[in-house]
């Protein structure tokens, strides 16, 4: 997700609002402009079809990548898929705010945590490389470049 805050604040929200862009909210969730333009072409489908099976979407999108696509958007709140029928719902609003909400009392508790507790499961040590040269490879490279 890229969300710009400052797009989203009141003045400049008050003005976007008024003519609202699918582009928009799909740049919200890619960053890329070929996966925004996709996800915006399948949400209007859906938009104007009200109902649409993914047989009926665009065909300048594959079958397997609308399908990827719709997922996410069913993921996200955006789309419900029930009877092989992708149709727009309204589930994202008040979890948005809630998740804005909890980000919130988060900021202003006080309370120590324990990461550790909390994500028992991460590997917690440095990556080690992978590939290319390693620290040892490369003093002996400098060795034998010192012998000639």
């Amino acid at each position: 997700m890229s969300i710009k805050y400052w797009e989203f604040e009141d003045a400049p929200f008050k003005e976007k609002i008024k003519s609202p862009h699918i582009g928009d909210i799909s740049r919200l969730f890619f960053d890329n402009e070929t996966e925004a333009y996709r996800f915006s072409l399948l949400l209007l489908a859906i938009k104007k079809g009200g109902k649409v099976r993914l047989k009926d979407m665009p065909k300048e999108v594959p079958i397997a990548t609308a399908k990827r696509y719709l997922e996410y958007a069913v993921r996200l709140g955006l789309v419900k898929h029930e009877s092989s029928y992708y149709e727009l719902t309204d589930r994202y609003t008040q979890p948005f705010r809630n998740i804005a909400l909890y980000i919130k009392a988060w900021m202003s508790d006080n309370s120590e945590e324990d990461l550790l507790q909390q994500f028992a499961t991460a590997k917690m040590e440095k990556q080690d490389k992978r590939g290319g040269r390693t620290g040892q490879n490369e003093k002996d490279i400098g060795d034998n470049k010192e012998e000639e």
